[in-house]
């Protein structure tokens, strides 16, 4: 059963994609200094960056995975004349990956934001540029200040990777379903891997707490 890897697969991966598309989200065009191709890369690197998030946070993973695994085989069907190496998993972990990188880009890009901007006025009066201060001084702040959110993400992936049962994943979700179709018990079944998520789940939201206490320098939360 695929559930857990699917979940670290598409949150490691969903958090390394989304580093460079942070650098487009945050871009600005500097109409001065900046040429006129450096211009017209940014805009198009602003205008791909939110296309993306705009479309795979937009329209359910469950399309997302019928689309591409479908669309891609008939693909490589059509082009090569045989389709053995594109299976369902591979398919599943582009897809989680593709859309939890669409929700880290904005939680990663509102913790730049939420970070104080008197410090990017300091850095700058000290002689550093504006890429050189996002990247040593901002971004490592604003990464510590999103871990629990990316934590929260890891949580949402080991609920939603059941519904990439649609393309085939033999997941928590589909040995209940396939257990239930040989025993003829429609409920036994999904309680249990309701039992198993909630213990997955809450297990996540223990480190999560955690890692928030540590970044509230110890200070726990009474609620």
């Amino acid at each position: 059963m695929y559930t857990i890897l699917l979940a670290v697969l598409g949150t490691v991966g969903g958090f390394l994609l989304a580093l460079p598309f942070l650098g487009l989200k945050t871009a600005v065009i500097d109409y001065k200094r900046d040429s006129k191709l450096v211009q017209i890369f940014k805009r198009l690197g602003i205008w791909f960056a939110n296309i993306y998030t705009t479309f795979f946070r937009g329209t359910p993973m469950m399309v997302q995975a019928m689309i591409l695994y479908y669309g891609m085989s008939l693909v490589i069907l059509n082009l090569t004349g045989y389709n053995q190496w594109w299976k369902p998993l591979i398919a599943a972990i582009i897809v989680i990956i593709m859309n939890t990188t669409a929700y880290i880009i904005e939680i990663l890009r509102g913790a730049v934001n939420s970070i104080d901007e008197g410090q990017m006025e300091a850095a700058r009066s000290l002689g550093f540029s504006r890429k050189k201060t996002l990247y040593l001084i901002i971004y490592p702040q604003a990464i510590k200040n999103a871990l629990p959110s990316i934590g929260n993400e890891f949580i949402v992936n080991l609920k939603d990777s059941s519904v990439l049962s649609v393309i085939g994943i033999f997941d928590l979700f589909k040995a209940a379903g396939s257990t239930a179709s040989k025993t003829a018990d429609s409920v036994t079944p999904y309680f249990i891997i309701a039992v198993i998520y909630l213990i997955l789940t809450s297990l996540t939201a223990l480190l999560v707490k955690k890692l928030e206490s540590k970044r509230n320098g110890g200070v726990k939360n009474v609620w």
